[in-house]
């Protein structure tokens, strides 16, 4: 899940919440999009591999 933030940069989150926090767990703050997508990308990879 990847957001917007103020300053202009992205961030990815985790798409389940954390129960240890309550709120959703940040992979990673990217300066774009694409870079943030093909991170998400990776990220699902790794989790079935």
């Amino acid at each position: 899940m990847i957001r917007k933030l103020s300053s202009g940069k992205y961030r990815l989150y985790s798409r389940k919440i954390d129960p240890k926090t309550g709120k959703r767990r940040n992979l990673g703050t990217f300066d774009s999009k694409a870079a943030a997508e093909k991170h998400e990308r990776a990220v699902q990879f790794f989790k079935r591999h």
